[in-house]
């Protein structure tokens, strides 16, 4: 949900701050490419499961407690960080 959350924010901020921009691109045709992109953001979320079962051996399990919160927030950053560049590069300059 925090995931979800944070790049909502990011794309929303990315609305608010250039509106009269990104006002013509805003209409209902564009509804598929955006629910693909929030898709693809939902799998790369998916992506860190296949971590966490690679390293929840019994023997790494409190090892990886401690530091799970530190690999989300790295994993969000960085999915914040590809959102940042994606809209700013590819997205905004081609709305104006």
């Amino acid at each position: 949900m925090w995931y979800n959350l944070a790049l909502a924010g990011l794309c929303l901020a990315w609305v608010i701050r250039t509106w009269p921009a990104f006002r013509p691109a805003v209409v209902m045709p564009h509804l598929p490419e955006l629910l693909v992109l929030i898709g693809l953001a939902n799998l790369c979320y998916c992506a860190a499961y296949l971590v966490e079962i690679s390293v929840n051996a019994p023997t790494a399990r409190e090892t990886w407690r401690r530091w799970r919160w530190a690999l989300w927030l790295a994993g969000t950053l960085f999915a914040l960080l590809v959102a940042q560049y994606w809209i700013g590069d590819e997205i905004y300059p081609s709305v104006r």
